[in-house]
């Protein structure tokens, strides 16, 4: 599934891009709602669970991108919040540990049997250099399977990890775990931004990837009904849906 990030900063621009996004999309306005909502911590925090609300309102499957990573009983009550919000994905950072992340599972099936758990492995941003300077000593990749691991160990749906190892996590872990990913750059909008680890749409679904996750080229786009076809086309297979 094409998840669509919105980072906006306020839920006014969020809302009018969403409506733009609809109405350009004609007599197939269904298509619009084959996407899922990316909500993360810009937006939430400038607009609060009330955008939430409204895209999940609209029919919209939506993705809260907060990254939990505290202890393991707020982490859960945080979960829970987002299962009675509607969402239908949340993530945590596995690097919480797998206390953390069975807590998340439990609170979230407790609170919303539907909502997909899933972990933040390594940040897109962060490269072998930056992952050492950080403490870490190996490559991402190295670290990226660990978490994983860990997340799998703890009954989470998936991870999000970067383009680079999505084909080595589906060959470790087969489906149903969900492989989502961020760093998606078609190759009609090569500005990378400050994402260093990225593919094109079809490559990353080609590796195993379940959702794949999309901002700038389609927010900052001319026409983003457009580049959401556009995106959509180049897909190898119809990706799974919520």
């Amino acid at each position: 599934m094409l998840t669509l990030a919105l980072d906006f900063p306020d839920s006014q621009q969020a809302v009018a891009f969403i409506e733009r996004l609809e109405s350009g999309a004609g007599p197939s306005a269904g298509r619009a709602r084959r996407l899922m909502l990316k909500v993360g911590s810009e937006l939430f925090t400038a607009a609060g669970p009330d955008i939430v609300r409204n895209l999940v309102g609209r029919g919209y499957p939506v993705f809260l991108d907060l990254k939990f990573h505290d202890i393991p009983n707020t982490v859960a009550r945080a979960v829970a919040a987002a299962g009675r919000l509607g969402v239908s994905l949340v993530n945590v950072h596995a690097l919480g540990g797998v206390e953390m992340m069975r807590a998340a599972v439990e609170a979230a099936g407790e609170a919303a049997p539907g909502m997909h758990v899933i972990a933040v492995t390594m940040l897109t941003s962060h490269d072998d250099a930056e992952i050492g300077r950080i403490g870490l000593p190996g490559a991402a990749q190295e670290h990226v399977l660990r978490l994983a691991g860990l997340a799998a160990e703890a009954g989470l749906a998936g991870v999000v990890a970067s383009p680079e190892e999505t084909a080595a996590l589906r060959a470790r872990f087969p489906r149903p775990f969900l492989i989502v990913t961020p760093g998606i750059r078609p190759a009609w909008a090569p500005d990378r931004g400050d994402q260093k680890r990225v593919a094109t749409p079809a490559d990353a679904m080609e590796a195993g990837a379940d959702y794949i996750v999309v901002g700038r080229p389609v927010t900052a786009a001319p026409d983003p009904a457009d580049a959401v076809a556009r995106i959509l086309r180049e897909l190898p297979r119809t990706p799974p849906a919520f």
